[in-house]
């Protein structure tokens, strides 16, 4: 059993690269406040680090 974490969207893609436009999507989150729980792995990780300023990881 992998480890889980909760990641909430907190900013908006307006105005953003396309390129983070599709790390936000790719992890599953559609609007602003979203929440959605996901496998902690290294892949994930990094995807996360790439648009730290548009989600939170939530305990």
């Amino acid at each position: 059993m992998n480890k889980k974490i909760k990641i909430k969207k907190t900013g908006s893609l307006i105005r953003q690269p396309k390129k983070q436009i599709r790390v936000v999507k790719g992890l599953g989150l559609k609007k602003t406040n979203s929440v959605r729980e996901i496998e902690d792995t290294p892949s994930v990780r990094g995807m996360l680090s790439k648009v730290t300023h548009l989600v939170k990881v939530v305990d």
